[in-house]
């Protein structure tokens, strides 16, 4: 934990929230992450919220554990405290995938992280260049994934905002309000965003960009600290007009 430092940016009062940067099948570091979170918030008599933000899956060899634990959170959470889950680009990949039976998408999902995710559903992946197994290996996936992981993909929110506060995946396009930037920009946006040094409507909380140290910059804060690969997984924690870091490391 982190010595709490005071932004210009607020939440309501009576409100603690903690955002998780990318998991990426490393339901270890997550369940390190949640022991430092119930720890550090026994400091408030605030509701606290949980925000998850995207990358559940994919490169770590635990990605359908790492969904089973978060839907286990939900169902045992208050109405109050219910979490947030943020759409991350890979799990986007994953719901278009199962919507669409998509053979092309299946093929390029393995070569970044999919094959970890299939693993973990206890298929094993076959070559790219063999169509007539690929097929196999996707039918053999959607017979597999549990009809609650379907649901829980598709009731992912692709932005959720508190005060001054937004977040959301990947980040935002500049010059558009928060409130009509498209899925595609928020799950996916890099580049664009990670150069613009302009504030937005609000504090943009995010991960999707790897960051050897969390990013608490005047317009954004990016808490993706590439976990699957360092082991060190954080959340930014905020209350009031304070923030500070939880991390496994």
């Amino acid at each position: 934990m982190f010595n709490p430092t005071s932004t210009g940016h607020a939440l309501p009062p009576g409100l603690r929230i903690y955002a998780i940067g990318d998991i990426h099948g490393r339901l270890d570091l997550l369940k390190q992450l949640m022991d430092k979170i119930d720890a550090d918030a026994k400091s408030t008599t605030a509701t606290v919220k949980l925000v998850f933000l995207g990358d559940y899956i994919d490169r770590g060899l635990q990605s359908k554990q790492v969904l089973d634990y978060l839907l286990h959170l939900s169902h045992h959470a208050s109405d109050a405290q219910k979490p947030h889950f943020i759409l991350g680009n890979h799990e986007q990949v994953m719901r278009e995938i199962i919507k669409h039976s998509d053979l092309r998408l299946t093929q390029n999902w393995l070569t970044f992280g999919g094959r970890e995710t299939l693993m973990s559903y206890g298929i094993r992946p076959v070559a790219l260049s063999n169509a007539a197994s690929l097929t196999a290996m996707l039918q053999d996936f959607l017979a597999k994934v549990p009809p609650s992981h379907v649901e829980f993909l598709n009731a992912m929110e692709s932005s959720v905002s508190y005060s001054d506060y937004f977040f959301c995946h990947a980040g935002a396009r500049y010059g558009v309000p928060l409130t009509e930037q498209t899925e595609q920009d928020l799950v996916w946006i890099r580049r664009d965003f990670i150069a613009n040094t302009k504030k937005y409507e609000k504090m943009i909380v995010h991960g999707h960009t790897i960051s050897e140290t969390p990013e608490l910059l005047p317009h954004r804060i990016n808490v993706d600290t590439g976990a699957y690969a360092t082991g060190c997984l954080t959340a930014i924690a905020l209350e009031g007009t304070q923030q500070w870091l939880v991390q496994t490391r």
